[in-house]
């Protein structure tokens, strides 16, 4: 399965997304890659859309293989296997470094948008695929401490493995492609897949909000 862009990506997950309770849901999306897919499906179900703010921890010597995540809310997420072998003042001061990022990212976009509230409600989590899950690990743990009655989790690509364990966490996982060997990227799922930029995030949100 190969999608042509995330708003490709995006319809097809609003299309397969069946929502028991839409009066009482709202759909987070992990910024930046996961927002345009999850403005599609607050579109098409009529949703509040807010986001949620995850992102990996990567190792200090080589930053793209991640020991852990670290949401806006919540505790941070480790790999204790790794990180009980690197120096704590250092993870403590890569999580602080990561914490106030997504503070100053939410301060850009509070601009365009507000934040929901999500206790007792169904929480949609929007990413545009998912590799290890770390990060969407993270966002899960945040929304749980923040009361949400169900979860579901909304991804056009996971490997069947990570399927299986996300599964075990919430209500619901809502995939297109769950593929047994995993090509290794997100982005090999994609024929158009760049980078998402602050710029077409706000613009994005502000279509949006004029559309709701």
């Amino acid at each position: 399965m190969r999608f042509y862009d995330r708003i490709d990506a995006g319809k097809q997950l609003a299309a397969a997304l069946q929502l028991k309770d839409a009066d009482n849901s709202v759909v987070l999306a992990l910024p930046r890659g996961g927002i345009p897919l999850g403005i599609e499906i607050a579109e098409q179900h009529h949703l509040p859309f807010d986001m949620i703010m995850s992102k990996k921890i990567g190792h200090p010597y080589h930053s793209e293989y991640a020991i852990g995540a670290v949401s806006e809310k919540g505790e941070a997420l480790l790999n204790r296997l790794v990180t009980d072998h690197l120096d704590p003042e250092w993870i403590n001061k890569e999580i602080s470094r990561l914490r106030k990022a997504m503070e100053s990212r939410r301060k850009k976009y509070s601009q365009v948008l507000s934040q929901q509230p999500i206790k007792d409600k169904t929480v949609i989590l929007v990413d545009d695929g998912i590799a290890t899950g770390l990060t969407m690990k993270a966002a899960i743990e945040a929304v749980k401490e923040q009361g949400a009655k169900e979860i579901i989790v909304a991804v056009p690509v996971i490997p069947q493995d990570t399927y299986h364990e996300l599964l075990s966490l919430v209500d619901q996982v809502v995939a297109i492609d769950v593929p047994e060997v995993f090509l290794g990227a997100v982005g090999a799922y994609y024929t158009h897949f760049p980078q998402v930029e602050d710029k077409e995030v706000i613009g994005r949100l502000k279509s949006f909000l004029r559309m709701d």
